[in-house]
């Protein structure tokens, strides 16, 4: 396991830092652990930061992450990113999540988060898709550690 994890490090550390970018801004919908809408945009030709917010078991869910974009297998389009970045997430006692215990109070939980994706930029259209895993730390009010995983579809200009 050790292994392949030093592996698939290795081939997103290892990309081309050539021009990454195959485009400025985008906007789009996400589906997946956490559902809603994404804002990126790239502050250089290999960074981005990009803003979700979400609906997360009955609350709302923010994020935001500061990501680097390395081409991905030689593939113009194909970009693998990584990055970091915080989450804020706002729940109501009877919508909470199942590791909250109490039923009757509101939560707000405050975190940071990982993000692991590909992203492709569609040549002859204006869309880009991306998967991702994101691993995070809740640390106020629940200490927790957790993953999630989104499909991206996005507008870009």
């Amino acid at each position: 396991m050790k292994k392949t994890i030093l592996v698939f490090l290795a081939l997103i550390l290892s990309g081309q830092l050539a021009l990454a970018q195959d485009y400025q801004t985008g906007i789009g919908v996400r589906g997946g652990v956490f559902s809603g809408v994404s804002f990126k945009h790239f502050v250089s030709p290999n960074d981005a930061v990009e803003a979700v917010a979400a609906f997360h078991f009955g609350g709302l869910f923010m994020a935001g992450m500061y990501q680097r974009h390395v081409m991905a297998f030689d593939v113009p389009g194909l970009n693998w990113y990584y990055g970091a970045g915080a989450h804020l997430g706002f729940y109501e006692g009877r919508d909470r999540p199942r590791w909250f215990d109490e039923r009757d109070r509101n939560y707000v939980v405050f975190g940071v988060n990982g993000v692991v994706g590909i992203e492709y930029k569609i040549e002859e259209i204006p869309i880009s898709i991306g998967l991702d895993v994101t691993p995070a730390l809740n640390i106020v009010d629940r200490f927790r550690l957790w993953t999630g995983a989104g499909l991206t579809l996005r507008y870009v200009f």
